[in-house]
């Protein structure tokens, strides 16, 4: 007969059976807890240690243990080990204070020619420069424990993050007035316009620059059923120069008008701004929505709306916020459809399929609008023929 035990019966409740039920049947948990997890409920059953010793394949010492966490502080504490340390950790709060410090400092500013840290570059510095910061134990330090110190602040100094510097005092209010100017360009109808005693005409201008005129050092090869099936391009190209795009985007029919120039300054934009006057009726206000570029804000051209008092109206997007100007999706369109992997054999060339390309857009039409507002766009037109019937 076996040897009795002063050890108390284990009772299991329906919620520690259902807790313990779902590291059993899970794949990723653990193996120690999945193991745990069966010896429990077959102790709570009444079965000997010997006997889930020989069904289970656990050692009896892990058995007990597992079983005395169970009696002391519940059975999810029965699959957990004891938090232990078995030596005192060796680099101090100091010393680790200071290599947080050193990795988040940039190498050029303590005399290295690198802007970021690798890791090796970060382990060899720290070892140097250990014994004159007063930090002997990290003279021999690893990569994975310098690596273990990052990883607790979350800090990956040898990446870079873009981000965009908030430099427009006025941003939060310039980011609300453009999206509402493109929403009411989006619900103004061409009736609305004939009544009004100056009707708006809404535009969206920017500029694409170097727009590549590429050319093909050797034929295409076409698609071929067994052999090719896709085009084959040679790597190599030919360099013939660039373009930039100036367009400005109808907000109310999604139409584009577009000069494809060799440069973008002040009198290109002119150029633009004098074919958008001749192109809208005579009585229109014309509402520009553009960004900061040196080139929309230069005398030269604040001297051509000057000319016409109360014809052109300038809404500007925040300072690094021209992402908020529509004419953007045009862009991206264009860049996805017949800008896509265009060769060409010179510079006009390029000129006149950008033209054609664009004419081809005005064809099918497509209104470009805030999809924020697509929710609310049913209940503002109500809103807007109510307000402006009344």
């Amino acid at each position: 007969m076996g040897r009795q035990t002063n050890r108390a019966p284990l009772a299991l409740s329906e919620e520690d059976e259902g807790h313990l039920g779902k590291p059993s049947r899970s794949a990723t948990a653990p193996v120690r807890e999945a193991t745990r997890a069966k010896v429990l409920p077959k102790c709570a059953g009444g079965m000997s240690i010997a006997r889930i010793q020989r069904e289970g394949g656990v050692s009896r010492p892990t058995i007990r243990k597992c079983i005395d966490k169970a009696l002391a502080a519940g059975a999810r504490a029965g699959l957990k080990d004891r938090h232990h340390r078995p030596r005192a950790p060796e680099i101090l709060p100091d010393a680790k204070a200071w290599a947080i410090g050193v990795a988040c400092q940039p190498p050029k500013a303590l005399g290295f020619a690198a802007e970021l840290w690798t890791l090796s570059a970060l382990t060899g510095h720290l070892q140097g420069a250990a014994e004159a910061a007063g930090c002997p134990r990290l003279a021999r330090v690893s990569r994975s424990s310098v690596w273990k110190l990052l990883q607790e602040e979350e800090l990956k100094p040898h990446r870079v993050r873009h981000c965009l510097e908030r430099r427009d005092p006025d941003f939060e209010r310039k980011m609300r007035d453009v999206p509402m100017v493109c929403r009411d360009a989006c619900l103004a109808s061409p009736e609305d316009g004939a009544t009004a005693a100056r009707p708006m005409f809404t535009v969206s201008v920017d500029e694409r620059p170097g727009v590549q005129a590429l050319g093909n050092a050797a034929p295409d090869l076409p698609p071929a059923p067994g052999e090719r099936p896709a085009w084959s391009r040679d790597h190599e190209c030919a360099r013939h120069g660039t373009v930039s795009v100036l367009a400005a985007l109808d907000l109310h029919a999604g139409h584009v008008l577009a000069n494809v120039e060799s440069r973008h300054r002040s009198r290109e934009f002119v150029a633009l701004l004098e074919r958008l006057r001749a192109h809208c009726p005579q009585d229109a206000v014309i509402r520009v929505v553009l960004d900061n570029h040196s080139a929309r804000v230069s005398r030269e051209t604040m001297a051509c709306p000057a000319t016409r008092p109360g014809r052109f109206e300038c809404v500007h997007t925040p300072r690094h916020g021209s992402w908020l100007n529509l004419i953007e999706c045009a862009f991206s369109k264009m860049a996805r459809t017949f800008l896509r992997h265009i060769r060409v054999a010179s510079v006009d060339e390029l000129k006149a399929r950008i033209l054609q390309g664009i004419d081809e857009m005005n064809e099918a039409p497509v209104q470009f609008r805030w999809r924020a507002f697509d929710l609310e766009l049913s209940h503002d037109v109500n809103v807007y023929k109510k307000r402006t019937a009344s």
